[in-house]
């Protein structure tokens, strides 16, 4: 079997590759990788420098924009895990354009593809935040969806773009919907990334507004494994939500990453808050939990430890990233 997986030099696309490369996913222990990663600022070879000599992997430097590469590659493969995404609410905000054109034209240009050369898997990666704002209670897969960023708007988007590809042409496409991930190799401009890197450097960290928003956290192995799950055994034309479990308001993660690092509230200084800033995001994952077996492997304690110290040790990594040296 020939996987192609889109956005697979990116944090969470990066963590999928390796994980599939060291035969931690049964269901590809014979499969070749092929990675599709345009190498934006967030797509990075370095993360992808421990599998770089596995002969069932390949990259591809391309956009998933570029119809003739992308019908090349699908036609390769048998199935397609689609990362590749812009995904930071902040840049969309400031510009929404690369959102719409990378994220809905460029996800319509890979189901195209999948749609000629029938492919027998299409999982599409996308967010929680397509579904808004909730005040209480969690989101089932079937909530009405109520974007409120360019980037969340963009997501919804490709979500239905992906479904409307399985009921009008039968592809065996699966939509996957996350919370908020963390871990290693995450881009510094997401908020632990950002708010350790920073604090290991002695810098104070922007907290929005209140800072009483708030989030459910997902370790990247627990999502990978979950994208995972529903590759293997997804039902086509479904939603599946992940979900971490862990609910923080962003002064409460603040405090833990504070105290992680060994600082106190000092450091921290109010920002003005975010434009159209939801105010709680929090999944019901039951379906994906009944229907695969899915259950989140990391504590939240156990992984913003590890995470934090991934980032204390390998400032190799991140340094040139918040220097711009590595664009």
């Amino acid at each position: 079997m020939r996987v192609l997986v889109t956005g697979g030099a990116g944090f969470i696309g990066s963590h999928y590759v390796r994980q599939a490369l060291s035969d931690a996913y049964p269901g590809l222990t014979d499969a070749d990788v092929v990675v599709l990663d345009k190498l934006t600022y967030a797509g990075n070879p370095a993360n992808l420098a421990p599998v770089e000599d596995d002969p069932r992997y390949t990259f591809v430097k391309g956009d998933i924009l570029d119809t003739a590469l992308v019908d090349e590659l699908v036609s390769s493969c048998d199935q397609v895990v689609h990362f590749a995404a812009e995904s930071h609410v902040d840049r969309s905000i400031a510009g929404g354009a690369d959102f719409v054109q990378t994220n809905v034209v460029g996800t319509h240009t890979l189901l195209d593809a999948a749609r000629r050369h029938g492919v027998d898997r299409f999982v599409h990666v996308s967010t929680d935040e397509v579904y808004g704002t909730i005040e209480s209670g969690s989101w089932t897969e079937d909530h009405v969806l109520e974007p409120n960023s360019p980037y969340s708007a963009s997501k919804a988007s490709s979500d239905l773009v992906a479904l409307a590809y399985h009921r009008t042409h039968g592809v065996p496409v699966s939509v996957t919907r996350c919370s908020n991930n963390y871990g290693p190799y995450q881009y510094p401009e997401k908020v632990v990334p950002l708010f350790v890197t920073n604090l290991l450097d002695g810098l104070q960290v922007p907290l929005y507004g209140d800072g009483l928003n708030v989030r459910d956290w997902l370790h990247v192995d627990d999502h990978c494994a979950g994208v995972e799950l529903v590759r293997g055994g997804g039902r086509s034309g479904e939603i599946y939500n992940i979900g971490g479990g862990r609910e923080l308001t962003n002064s409460e993660l603040t405090g833990l990453l504070l105290d992680a690092c060994g600082v106190g509230w000092e450091m921290v200084r109010y920002v003005e808050d975010r434009l159209a800033h939801d105010r709680r995001y929090s999944v019901d994952d039951g379906k994906i939990r009944r229907e695969l077996g899915y259950r989140p492997r990391q504590t939240f304690e156990d992984g913003l430890a590890s995470t934090v110290a991934w980032y204390r040790d390998q400032r190799a990594w991140w340094e040139p990233l918040k220097s711009g040296s590595t664009r």
